[in-house]
């Protein structure tokens, strides 16, 4: 083994011999060698990386390990390199600013914070700090998309920044990675398995001097995407935000560990301690995340669903047949398959990148890399994308001014009775979409078995509704029930309530069941 935080298996430059890999992991901090996230249809490719701490070895590994990445590219491209700790705010600064935005929005009372709220939230430096990852993150994107370049991350220990980063490159040029099956892959993938350290960041132990919410701001910065473009998302915000309260539930053993290596080891010492055989397994088996059914009944899953979102296939009628359009490999993007021409959205304002500290104000874009300054491919490239419609299967970029970053207020404003909104707020909007596309759904259903009956029957068959919200039969024109608040399904009639901002509740599960481990188990951790 190379090294207990990566994972068992990864990829790396076929022209690395093995035994390079052995003598280079030891120059490398947490013996943490380049690791490949992700290649795009054009040859470029996305590798994370640790600091070499050697520093007398230092420019020999680095010129080796770029001559190997370069020869992976089709046409032999350069590698540009970008030093996330250089680039970005450190983990500790991330920290500072989500405790300030946590007692703004959940601690100090509200009618105390009114007044000058705005300002506050402003000098929290939360959303700066989401716009800098949106940022950059976007610029690698016209790294990788247009200049045809291999992008490494590299930051001291490659498990943390390049975690957010590289995840949301993925998000904005892979449509794949916007689905929930592709985004719960993404986050198997950057997170779980590259050693992301969610026993220290969350601090399950209630002990660690390193607790920082990356998982929480990759969150927020996708909400700030799905926000942007809702059509782009297969998933709702209401699923983001119970992924971000999953991963303060010490039952799974997905966000438990520093990495799949401690989860083995320290699941099999405490199974060794208690006689419990193991069998063929691997360390205990814990309950994936992923299976949302131990938590969630079916129809509370479907709140999970975004009803604007436009699939792979779109289904037609033609001459009473029912057809469906499927994109071609030219024209989808999976993780190794191609990214489509561009077909954008938006409007550029002379803003459309703005510097890191601004809010709300107008800003110049911030100077570009002296190479691109020249020709102004970067500016170019952003302006020509934010002038055409766009391909909702294609690279989507975000709009990172001030007006367009915003306050993720159904993750934040859950818990403030004060910030409410009887029959208001972005779920009345969900509501109406949600009877549109269930009837949309039932018409469809109608025409594919070509059923001779009544169109009410169709509505009948509630278990085929992939929404949480359904028509009651065709052009339902249902108002909005009185039981919707800005903060639903979080509110009091809510399945998803939570008591509060740390967990969701597991009483379905934890009935009846035998929980062998626990993060206290852990407190004894080499």
């Amino acid at each position: 083994m190379i090294s207990t935080c990566l994972p068992e298996y990864f990829v790396v430059p076929s022209s690395l011999a093995d035994q390079d890999l052995k003598v280079f992991s030891h120059s490398f901090v947490g013996r943490r060698m380049p690791l490949w996230s992700w290649s795009h249809w054009n040859g470029s490719a996305l590798v994370r990386m640790a600091l070499i701490r050697d520093v007398l070895q230092q420019r020999k590994i680095d010129q080796r390990i770029c001559n190997a990445i370069t020869k992976s590219h089709p046409q032999r491209s350069d590698v540009y390199k970008s030093d996330l700790d250089k680039t970005l705010p450190n983990i500790q600064e991330i920290q500072v600013a989500f405790v300030k935005l946590k007692q703004l929005c959940v601690n100090e009372p509200f009618e105390e914070t009114e007044e000058k709220w705005l300002s506050s939230l402003e000098n929290t430096r939360w959303l700066e700090y989401v716009r800098a990852f949106l940022r950059h993150s976007a610029e690698l994107v016209f790294t990788l998309e247009s200049k045809r370049v291999s992008v490494v991350l590299q930051e001291e220990e490659g498990r943390d920044l390049s975690c957010v980063v590289a995840s949301l490159v993925q998000v904005m040029l892979d449509p794949y990675f916007r689905t929930i099956p592709g985004f719960q892959s993404l986050i198997q993938k950057e997170w779980v398995m590259a050693g992301y350290q969610f026993l220290d960041r969350c601090n399950h132990l209630k002990r660690s001097e390193k607790e920082s919410p990356l998982f929480l701001l990759f969150l927020d910065a996708t909400w700030q995407l799905l926000e942007q473009y809702p059509a782009a998302f297969e998933f709702s915000e209401t699923y983001l935000a119970v992924l971000g309260d999953s991963t303060h539930i010490s039952l799974f053993g997905t966000f438990l560990f520093n990495s799949p290596h401690q989860r083995v080891k320290q699941s099999t010492e405490f199974a060794i301690s208690r006689n419990i055989q193991l069998g063929d397994e691997k360390g205990l088996k814990f309950p994936s995340v992923w299976d949302w059914s131990l938590q969630f009944t079916a129809k509370d899953r479907t709140l999970f669903l975004n009803p604007l979102y436009v699939g792979k296939s779109t289904p037609c009628v033609q001459n009473g047949a029912v057809k469906s359009f499927r994109r071609t490999k030219k024209t989808y993007s999976s993780t190794l398959r191609r990214v489509p021409a561009a077909f954008k959205n938006g409007v550029i304002d002379r803003e459309f990148l703005p510097r890191r500290n601004s809010f709300t104000s107008q800003a110049k874009p911030d100077p570009l890399p002296q190479a691109d300054s020249q020709d102004g491919g970067m500016e170019r490239f952003f302006r020509e994308w934010f002038s055409r419609p766009a391909d909702l299967h294609g690279v989507l970029l975000p709009q990172v001014s001030g007006t367009h970053v915003k306050l993720w207020k159904l993750c934040y404003f859950r818990w403030v009775p004060e910030a409410q909104i009887d029959r208001g707020g972005s779920i009345t909007a969900f509501h109406k979409l949600s009877l549109l596309a269930d009837e949309v759904d039932v018409l469809s259903r109608t025409l594919r078995q070509h059923r001779a009956g009544p169109l009410e029957a169709c509505y009948a068959e509630l278990d085929h509704s992939r929404m949480y919200f359904r028509a009651s039969g065709p052009h339902d024109t249902s108002g909005t029930p009185d039981y919707l608040s800005s903060s639903f399904p979080f509110s009091p009639v809510g399945n998803l309530c939570r008591r509060s901002i740390s967990g969701t509740p597991l009483s379905k599960f934890l009935s009846g069941a035998k929980i062998w481990l626990s993060t206290e188990t852990l407190a004894n951790e080499d």
